[in-house]
Formats: structure tokens, sequence, C-alpha cells
């Protein structure tokens, strides 16, 4: 009988060991699959922050663009203005400048160049 009392005991200490081994399995598992979900939740979250970013200077960009191009417009505007008839008429350095006497007009087109280089010669 005293035989048998041991023997019970190392099946009583295996079973409780089969039994806890089971237990360390399960919460093993379940940490395994809590760090898993809470990986995928940080990528997650990291991901769309980077999509906002990119979207908050995209829009950034976009609101800078057209106010250059507006800017674009208007610098056109100006130098349209300025290069105008009436505003040559009206400066002071083309008003100063004396009337040409005795103007020589050119017929048709011809070689300008070729005809001074052939008088220099």
């Amino acid at each position: 009988m005293l035989n048998r009392l041991p023997q019970r005991s190392q099946a009583s200490v295996r079973r409780l060991s089969l039994g806890s081994l089971v237990d360390q399995g399960t919460v093993l598992l379940m940490a395994a699959i809590g760090s898993l979900i809470l990986l995928l939740a940080l990528l997650i979250l990291f991901h769309e922050n980077a999509n906002a970013t990119k979207g908050y200077r995209l829009r950034t960009l976009e609101y800078e663009r057209s106010k250059l191009l507006l800017e674009k417009e208007v610098l056109k505007m100006q130098i349209a203005e300025e290069q105008s008839l009436e505003t040559l008429q009206q400066d002071k350095h083309i008003v100063s400048m004396p009337p040409a006497r005795r103007p020589r007009y050119v017929d048709g087109e011809r070689e300008v160049a070729m005809k001074n280089h052939r008088n220099a010669e």
C-alpha cells in the first residue's frame, strides 16, 4: 500500500502539472493575441496619423499654389499696364525726347544688317 500512495501522488502531480501547463498556454496565447492586437492598433494609428499629416500638407500647398497663381496674374496685369501705350506716352523720358528730323523708313523686309555691313566696306 505504501507503494501505491507515492504513485498516486506522482499521477496527481502530473495531472496538476498538465492542467497548469494548459492554463499557462492559454494565458500565453491570450497575451500573444493581445500583443498582436495592440501592435496592429498602433500601426493603424501611426498610418492614419501619417495620412492626416500628408492631407494637411497637401491642403497647405494647394492654398499656397492658388495664392501664388493669383499673385502671378496680378503681376502680369501690372506688367501689361506698364507696357501700355498710354503709360509709355506719359513717361517723362519719352516726352523729353526731341522729334526725329527726316526719318528714313525701310521698305519691306530687307537685310538691314547686311546692308550696313556692305556700306562699312
